[in-house]
């Protein structure tokens, strides 16, 4: 277990508001759910940062930078406001014979690094060219007074040797659990618990899973750009999409082992008179396993610019996702994306879409497929009920990308400082 000194554990324990049980009722948190952590800074500290005493953060992630933008596109570029940020990929392997160390590009202060090898390249090869890059990345940059931020603990193999400010683990997935993970990854995890000062969660269910592992544990669910979402209230629904009959209901996110393909099947054969819309990409699935029901339409990845428009023709938007390991501690973003439009949403049951959204009836919760059927038949009811619009916005109201990323640079800040005068 990491130890923490006195003056790391006096700072963390003033710069937050401990919630002593955050299975508390959901009452306290209505309208916050931007806030569902143990670690809300109050307002005066976000409005009065500390002086900032690092300048730049390396991201390692397993999600590539253009694959559906979530939560580590949304974090990222708003550290990228401040600090210079490296968003280090995975590597891309190819039929090449011939190593490419690295392709990058700017993005506004952001730079996506993708490194390149051959296929032939063995595993220890490859860990070690990653090393390598990773040198010459600081070495080229002159990237001094930095913050390590882990989405990956794969990434540990080639970048222990890195000597940062402060090393965050950003747990915004139990990766274990998805399929095909290396066999490896919970031994990288355990030692990256060991090495993080923190660790932010992207729910309280895997809050819950976490918070025994390490001292300072920080749940952060899902947060919304609004104002993004909001577009649908007004936006002219796609022409791709608008030929489709009424009624419409649709699901936008990654298509793989989440994804409740029977539910699907079992709604389209129960509600031929129904057509739901299915956007995004199919990853570690055989797509030849996806129902062709008439009534079901696949569109293909939209891009997040794209989204509010497709919503706006939705008459209810769905959760479809399975009940299994790997579904078990997701937090789904879409949730209060959807409710941002305006979409009455029906779910499965996953524990953090319950908790808070469906205890406090903003979401339906239904497991079965006639239980499904039931469901939006009362969601239908809520498309354009101008009292239940006011009780999400209420809800959503302090629920922000914005908020959430300055509560986590704050204790960022905070905790590089402390540690710069305790090694002075």
């Amino acid at each position: 277990m990491k130890t923490v000194s006195k003056d790391q554990s006096s700072l963390l324990a003033s710069t937050v508001v401990q919630i002593t049980d955050p299975l508390q009722s959901t009452t306290s948190i209505q309208g916050n759910i931007g806030n569902m952590s143990d670690t809300q800074l109050t307002e005066k500290d976000i409005d009065t940062p500390a002086e900032i005493s690092v300048q730049n953060l390396i991201c390692f992630s397993h999600l590539r930078w253009d694959f559906v933008f979530q939560r580590p596109q949304h974090l990222m570029t708003r550290a990228a406001r401040q600090w210079r940020v490296f968003f280090v990929e995975e590597p891309v392997f190819s039929d090449t014979q011939e190593i490419v160390s690295f392709n990058e590009r700017n993005e506004n202060n952001l730079w996506v690094i993708t490194p390149q090898f051959p296929a032939t390249l063995s595993h220890t090869e490859a860990r070690q060219e990653q090393e390598d890059i990773l040198k010459t990345l600081i070495e080229k940059y002159r990237i001094e007074d930095y913050v390590a931020w882990y989405y990956t603990p794969m990434a540990l193999a080639f970048s222990q040797n890195l000597t940062p400010k402060v090393t965050i683990y950003d747990c915004m997935d139990e990766l274990s659990a998805f399929k095909g993970a290396p066999f490896e990854l919970l031994e990288w995890e355990q030692q990256l618990l060991q090495k993080a000062d923190i660790v932010y969660t992207g729910g309280l269910s895997l809050y819950e899973a976490k918070r025994d592992r390490h001292p300072f544990v920080r749940a952060f669910p899902s947060s919304i750009d609004k104002d993004h979402f909001a577009k649908a209230h007004t936006a002219v629904e796609p022409a791709g999409q608008a030929t489709i009959e009424a009624p419409k209901f649709g699901f936008y996110g990654v298509i793989d082992e989440r994804f409740d393909i029977d539910l699907l099947r079992d709604l389209a054969e129960r509600r031929p008179d129904w057509h739901f819309i299915i956007i995004g990409p199919v990853v570690k699935i055989d797509p030849a396993t996806l129902p062709q029901n008439p009534n079901i339409h696949y569109l293909g990845m939209k891009s997040y610019e794209q989204l509010p428009a497709y919503l706006a023709g939705w008459d209810v938007a769905l959760l479809l996702f399975a009940r299994n390991e790997s579904t078990r501690f997701i937090s789904p973003t879409k949730t209060p994306e959807y409710l941002a439009a305006h979409r009455p949403v029906v779910s499965t049951p996953i524990t953090d879409v319950i908790r808070p959204y469906g205890e406090v009836g903003l979401v339906h919760i239904a497991e079965s497929a006639e239980e499904f059927e039931q469901a939006i038949e009362k969601a239908l009811d809520e498309a354009g009920n101008t009292q239940w619009q006011q009780r999400v916005d209420e809800f959503l109201a302090n629920n922000s990308w914005d908020y959430t990323w300055q509560q986590m640079q704050q204790l960022i800040t905070k905790l590089a400082e402390t540690k710069t005068r305790h090694m002075a």
